[in-house]
């Protein structure tokens, strides 16, 4: 009897994302746990180099040993390396590296970069990833230099040390990542509006998502040509950006422990700069944990919602947000379809942005509850870490190095779904897609 075998199964484009970012980790960790990648002999332990690559390569920036302290300069690379490919994306890398070299960017590789990138357009996918890392390139090293110039000749750094701070924190600050050379983050630079503002327009840059960008670059003076995902993206930036500047100034502004100890100007300053930090970025310029519960809840809020989508920001992203924004809009005007900026937003989207939410909703409640069972601590405290490292935002109160170690391995999965999305980590474990050949019949169920 003959047997007729069809191709070889391949993984979909979500599992093999999936796949790259865990084996990457992998690599990471066993990298970092080489006896040349510590300060200290002997090497790093499997859950501390397990716990630093997965936050580097899911751009979360949460650590459980000072990063400045006890990594070398071989560790430190290797966090920084780990953080431009989780930047640019595991898949989208190993694309372009198969362009270079055997010049063919076969339809698979297609599919993976244009999952990864989170674009339909698999006929210009070539010149999608390749402006991507054009970009990347652009504005860290902008930064770098401003950052080391800087560094140099205002605090007196020499050339060498100041090029390693400006490029480790340029990527760090676009690739929103979060991890810094200094043991405070940025708090003894909180005054220092060059720092500050010009890290912010890097994670800004980085977190708004690289289809903006390049359509910006594409259509700078036509607001008219924007797609609805642009625009949407901008305007919510924008305000999430101003309310979440106001609402953190206020909220702290007599706190001594945080703003109230600098003079109004600062005062503003370091308010859009820990606004920034909850769209995925991760710095802090005043101390987290002194700040008070009302504030941190406010940012949990802000580190849910994060930034675009297709960028290195975190979250549910903001346009995730807008579209159930604008659904309960039309629910309460009783409109039958939802328009956002001219254009009907299709159904499929209502449903892909309830999934989204939902599913992270529960992901979060149920990381909370267990970790507050693990540890004993407050919900208020809890609640901020795992949103952070769901969000891959990387603030923290100062109780990541203290948990156990059940409660850094939740820490770790939930930056490993955050930074891939739950959606996409549901369809990438799935066991197989369904394709219903019929529709039941329609009924309505009685709902509030």
């Amino acid at each position: 009897m003959l047997t007729l075998k069809g191709p070889p199964a391949r993984l979909r484009p979500g599992r093999q994302i999936f796949l790259a970012f865990a084996i990457a980790a992998l690599i990471g960790a066993a990298l970092l746990m080489l006896p040349i990648a510590t300060e200290s002999p002997g090497g790093a332990s499997l859950s501390t180099a397990l716990f630093t690559a997965t936050s580097a390569i899911c751009l979360t920036g949460l650590v459980v040993v000072e990063t400045h302290t006890h990594w070398s300069l071989f560790g430190q690379i290797v966090i920084l390396v780990l953080i431009q490919l989780g930047g640019f994306g595991v898949m989208s890398f190993a694309s372009i590296v198969g362009i270079g070299i055997i010049r063919r960017f076969s339809l698979q590789s297609r599919l993976v970069a244009a999952a990864e990138s989170r674009t339909t357009d698999l006929a210009d996918m070539r010149a999608v990833v390749l402006g991507i890392i054009k970009v990347s390139l652009i504005v860290e090293i902008c930064t770098a230099v401003v950052l080391a110039a800087r560094f140099s000749t205002t605090y007196g750094e020499s050339l060498p040390r100041a090029a390693w701070w400006g490029v480790f924190h340029a990527v760090s600050s676009f690739n929103n990542a979060g991890f810094a050379l200094f043991d405070d983050s940025f708090m003894q630079f909180a005054g220092d509006p060059v720092i500050s503002l010009a890290l912010c327009g890097a994670i800004i840059l980085g977190g708004i998502g690289f289809p903006v960008i390049l359509q910006l670059r594409k259509y700078p003076r036509t607001p008219r040509s924007w797609s609805m995902n642009t625009r949407i993206v901008l305007w919510a930036t924008v305000l999430l950006f101003i309310g979440g500047t106001i609402f953190i100034t206020v909220l702290e502004w007599n706190n001594q422990a945080t703003l109230g100890s600098h003079d109004w100007s600062d005062r503003i300053l370091v308010g859009f700069f820990q606004s920034v930090q909850t769209r995925s970025a991760g710095f802090n310029s005043v101390d987290t944990g002194a700040m008070e519960p009302a504030t941190w809840l406010g940012m949990d809020t802000l580190m849910f919602i994060g930034g675009g989508p297709a960028g290195t920001a975190g979250g549910i992203k903001v346009t995730t947000f807008a579209v159930l924004f604008f659904i309960i809009v039309a629910e309460i005007r009783g409109d039958a379809v939802v328009n956002i900026f001219g254009k009907r937003l299709s159904r499929a989207v209502h449903r892909q942005a309830i999934t989204v939410a939902l599913l992270s909703v529960a992901i979060v409640i149920a990381s909370t509850c267990v970790l507050m069972l693990i540890t004993g601590l407050s919900l208020d405290i809890i609640l901020f870490e795992v949103i952070s490292a769901f969000a891959t935002v990387g603030l923290s109160t100062g109780v990541t190095p203290e948990l156990p170690l059940s409660a850094k391995l939740i820490l770790i999965a939930l930056m490993f779904i955050g930074r891939l999305g739950p959606f996409a980590v549901a369809s990438s474990l799935a066991l197989r897609e369904r394709h219903l050949l019929y529709e039941l019949p329609k009924e309505r169920p009685i709902i509030g």
